[in-house]
């Protein structure tokens, strides 16, 4: 899928991370595909003054930044959501952190959480942006494979059939329905069933749809993480 032209020219994206060749490689990699990279940061403070100077539709974030090198960036990424909440935030990272990836998830929607190691599939990530950009959740799919393998003995999801827990696991990875009836080979009208099915057995409150997708994915995270 490419994503020239007008749509990816009007995204202004802000990027953040010390290192400075995966920096200037992620805006040299946006600049070519129509994206507006209108700042970058080597910390988390020159990130929160470049987002409020330039008013981005989107922050890429790395969760580790100076001085620590611990959670700068994460905390970062939270004082964004409470003072910009207008911006997209798109957090990388270089290993699977699983309390990092709930922690940011439980935030609202408009969010990832990606490895880094994912950025070198270029149109995966290109459409990672438009997808959080656009209102969606997205989990790096190593988080989501993780969280599958742990087992809880209580545990909410027991509700869902085997079918219906592979849609959710899809769905925390940011897949639209239209994605999952590709990956499982069945029809999006399936695909919207069992959708709905898993809504109706998690008891999620009637509000709209793209927000009680992101509390399905929340209650798959949680529960998979307890055991972690």
């Amino acid at each position: 899928m490419a994503f020239e032209g007008s749509a990816a020219l009007q995204l202004r994206v802000v990027i953040a991370d010390d290192d400075v060749l995966l920096r200037e490689g992620l805006a040299s990699l946006l600049d070519r595909h129509g994206f507006s990279v209108v700042g970058l940061a080597d910390d988390g403070n020159h990130l929160l003054e470049l987002v409020e100077k330039t008013s981005p539709d989107l922050a890429i974030v790395d969760i580790r930044m100076p001085p620590t090198h611990t959670t700068e960036g994460l905390a970062a990424a939270r004082e964004i959501r409470v003072r910009f909440p207008s911006v997209a935030l798109l957090v990388l990272s270089a290993f699977v952190e699983v309390e990092h990836a709930i922690e940011l998830l439980a935030s609202g929607e408009r969010i990832g959480y990606l490895l880094k190691t994912r950025v070198t599939d270029v149109e995966e990530f290109l459409e990672t942006l438009h997808r959080v950009h656009d209102g969606g959740t997205v989990v790096d799919p190593a988080v989501v494979q993780e969280l599958v393998a742990a087992h809880r003995r209580r545990d909410p999801l027991d509700v869902l059939s085997p079918r219906e827990r592979e849609v959710l696991a899809l769905m925390a990875e940011g897949r639209s329905n239209a994605g999952v009836a590709k990956e499982l080979w069945v029809t999006e009208g399936t695909v919207e069933k069992h959708v709905r099915s898993i809504l109706t057995k998690l008891d999620l409150p009637e509000t709209d749809d793209t927000h009680r997708r992101v509390l399905a994915v929340l209650t798959f995270l949680e529960a998979a993480s307890t055991t972690m």
